[in-house]
C-alpha cells in the first residue's frame, strides 16, 4: 500500500493488491490477534488451553476439507479416512522400535513424523483421486463415504498397526529441539507447549493454503467447482486439478490426524468414523465454505461446543450426564445440535459464521449509510 500524490490507499502494483495483509486495518488486527493469541497460556487454565489446542488441530484438518469441497467444490465424507492414516503413520513413526506387538521406528522429532503423516495420507488421496476426478455430487459423496467404512475394516484388523479394537495404541511422540510435549517442564506445563504448538502450525498450514487457494491452482480450482465444464472449455485441465485438491485436502488431513491424538496420547481404531466426517462437514459448513478463516472459525465452535454441552446437565436436570443415568445424554444434545445447526446456517447463512462476520465488518466501513 502506497500514497501517491496525496492519495491513500492507491495501489501501484498487482503485488500491492495481492498482498496477503494489504491494508493497515488487516495489518493492526493480525497483531492484535497474534498478542492475544500468544498470551492466552498465560491467562488461562490448562484445561481450557488443551480445548484451543484441540481447535487448533481441528483447523488444519477443516482448512484440508475446505480445499476440496469448497474450493473445489467435491463433496468429500471420507475425511475420517484420511485422519486415520495420518494418525496412524505418526504413531508408527514415532512408536517404541523394540516392541514386538506394535509397528514402531522410534522416531519422535515433530517434523518427521508430521510430513510422513501427511505425506502417506496425501498419497493415499492421489491413488483415489483418479476415481473422485470422475464423480461429482451424491456419486462423490456415496465413493467417499465408503472410504470410511473400508478405513474402519482396515484400522480394526491391522493389530499390528492400530493394536486393534478396545486396546488401540500409543500416539505420536511430540519431542522438536529437545523439547519434549507431552511432560510437564519447568517453566512451561505441558498443556501451555502443546497450545503454543499447535498455534504455530495453525498459522504455517493456514498460511500455506491461503497463498495456495490465491494462486493460479486455487483460480483453477473456483472455476472446476462454479462451472466444470466451461473451465474444461477455457483450457483447464479438469481431472488435473480436482486430483490436487483431493491430494492437498488428505495432506491436511493426515497432519490433523497426527496432532489430534497427541493431544489425548492415544490412537483407538473405533475414532475414525462417519461421525467423525459429519464433524468436519458442520466445521466448514458452520464456518464458511471456500473461506480459511471461516474453517478456523467453524473448528473453534464445534470443539468448544461438548464444553458447553457439559454443562446442561446441571441446568436441565432432563439431560444427563453418562448413558446409563437414562433419558436424554449430553452426547445426544450435541449430535442433535450438528444437525440444527447446519439446517439453520445452510437456510439462513450458507456464509456460514465468516458470513456474519463480513457483513458486520461492511456495515462498520458503511456506517452511517445503509448501501
Amino acid at each position: 500500500m502506497s500514497t501517491r500524490s496525496g492519495r491513500p490507499m492507491l495501489y501501484l502494483t498487482y503485488g500491492q493488491d495481492m498482498a496477503l495483509l494489504n491494508t493497515s486495518a488487516k495489518r493492526g488486527w493480525t497483531l492484535v490477534l497474534a498478542i492475544g493469541a500468544v498470551s492466552l497460556p498465560f491467562l488461562l487454565t490448562d484445561d481450557l488451553l488443551l480445548v484451543l489446542a484441540t481447535a487448533c488441530v481441528a483447523s488444519i484438518g477443516a482448512i484440508g476439507l475446505n480445499i476440496v469441497t469448497g474450493y473445489g467444490g467435491q463433496v468429500s465424507l471420507g475425511h475420517a479416512f484420511f485422519l486415520g492414516i495420518g494418525a496412524y503413520t505418526a504413531a508408527a513413526i514415532s512408536g517404541d522400535p523394540d516392541s514386538t506387538r506394535l509397528i514402531g521406528f522410534g522416531i519422535t522429532s515433530v517434523p518427521i513424523w508430521l510430513l510422513g503423516a501427511g505425506l502417506v495420507a496425501g498419497l493415499a488421496g492421489l491413488i483415489v483421486s483418479p476415481l473422485a476426478a470422475r464423480l461429482r455430487g451424491l456419486y462423490l459423496a456415496v465413493v467417499t463415504l465408503g472410504l470410511v467404512f473400508i478405513g474402519e475394516h482396515i484400522f480394526k484388523h491391522w493389530k499390528h498397526l492400530t493394536g486393534g479394537v478396545g486396546v488401540g495404541r500409543p500416539a505420536a511422540v511430540p519431542e522438536l529441539f529437545g523439547i519434549q510435549f507431552a511432560v510437564d517442564g519447568e517453566v512451561f506445563t505441558k498443556a501451555q507447549k502443546l497450545y503454543l504448538l499447535m498455534l504455530v502450525l495453525l498459522v504455517i498450514f493456514g498460511v500455506l493454503a491461503r497463498n495456495l487457494v490465491r494462486s493460479r491452482v486455487g483460480r483453477a480450482l473456483a472455476a472446476v467447482r462454479d462451472r466444470d465444464l466451461a473451465a474444461e472449455v477455457i483450457g483447464v485441465d479438469v481431472t488435473r486439478y480436482k486430483m490436487i485438491a483431493f491430494a492437498v485436502s488428505s495432506f491436511y488431513a493426515g497432519v490433523a490426524g497426527a496432532l489430534l491424538y497427541v493431544m489425548i496420547g492415544f490412537v483407538e481404531p473405533g475414532s475414525f468414523n462417519l461421525a467423525l466426517s459429519v464433524q468436519y462437514i458442520a466445521m466448514i459448513l458452520i464456518g464458511g465454505v471456500a473461506t480459511i478463516s471461516g474453517s478456523v472459525l467453524g473448528a473453534l465452535f464445534i470443539t468448544l461446543l461438548p464444553r458447553v454441552t457439559r454443562e446442561l446437565p446441571a441446568v436441565l436436570p432432563f439431560i444427563s450426564g453418562s448413558s446409563g443415568s437414562g433419558g436424554i445424554t449430553v452426547f445426544q444434545v450435541e449430535t442433535i445440535l450438528y444437525g440444527l445447526l447446519i439446517i439453520g446456517f445452510l437456510i439462513f447463512e450458507p456464509r456460514g459464521l465468516f458470513g456474519i462476520w463480513n457483513r458486520l465488518r461492511i456495515y462498520w466501513k458503511s456506517w452511517p449509510f445503509s448501501h
